[in-house]
């Protein structure tokens, strides 16, 4: 891909949330502080969202308080009960927007496609605002790999429980490709498989699964404590038998 010219400043920017990454997983303290796409369960599983989209102004004044405009500070997503971003420990409100392929991309930030991306890059790349990726299982990540650094965002979606490679491409965002910003899972999100999705570098989970929004709010989700495989970040233990690992504390 031929290079872009670089982007103007940014009426709204993304800092990292040090008080809150050292909780989330061994790829935390890299994560971007502001999170959003598309949710993919049973309509009799979706709650009624709050609502949570960023509005900004021609003037740049944004309500909400979860994007900071002209700062360049992004702020924590407000906390909402009925939320559906998982992120920090807690629900809440989503700051992001999921346009579709010709959609109007407004103000404040959004999530494409990598179909979009592809074919409006100079365009989108030069747009002042956030822009985030969603990706499907299976997509290839090296024709995207230069421009990486202009995400703050990239959702993997998870079309159902036992599709395993939105695994495999968060593994690889985080240890091939240095992804820092946020990834985030979405689609068929279940309770059990956060504490997975956290070792391979997930650190924001959109649920819209009624039994699993339950658990995550009373606490009922168990870490991963042993493990075959160490990942970035999270060294082995030694001991006798190097196969058996067990996380810090």
């Amino acid at each position: 891909m031929p290079p872009l010219e670089p982007r103007p400043a940014a009426a709204f920017g993304i800092v990292a949330n040090p008080a809150a990454a050292a909780t989330a997983s061994p790829f935390a303290a890299a994560a971007a502080a502001v999170s959003g796409a598309e949710p993919g369960a049973n309509a009799g599983d979706r709650p009624s969202f709050g609502a949570g989209t960023l509005r900004a102004s021609a003037d740049g004044d944004a309500s909400d308080g979860e994007v900071g405009p002209g700062d360049g500070v992004a702020r924590p997503a407000a906390i909402a009960a009925d939320g559906p971003l998982w992120k920090d420990g807690a629900f809440r409100r989503d700051p992001w927007r999921r346009v579709g392929e010709s959609a109007d991309l407004g103000v404040g930030p959004v999530i494409i496609s990598k179909a979009r991306w592809a074919a409006e890059r100079a365009r989108l790349a030069a747009r002042p605002a956030p822009i985030g990726l969603v990706l499907e299982g299976g997509m290839a990540l090296d024709d995207i790999a230069d421009d990486l650094p202009r995400f703050c965002l990239i959702a993997l979606h998870f079309p159902k429980f036992s599709d395993g490679r939105p695994f495999s491409m968060a593994r690889l965002l985080r240890e091939k490709y240095g992804f820092s910003g946020e990834l985030r899972a979405v689609g068929n999100v279940l309770s059990d498989q956060i504490p997975f999705m956290r070792r391979v570098g997930f650190d924001a989970f959109e649920v819209v699964h009624r039994p699993s929004r339950r658990q995550l709010q009373e606490g009922r989700i168990a870490e991963v404590r042993l493990y075959y495989q160490p990942v970035r970040g999270e060294p082995p233990v030694p001991g006798t038998r190097p196969w058996l690992r067990r996380s810090p504390g």
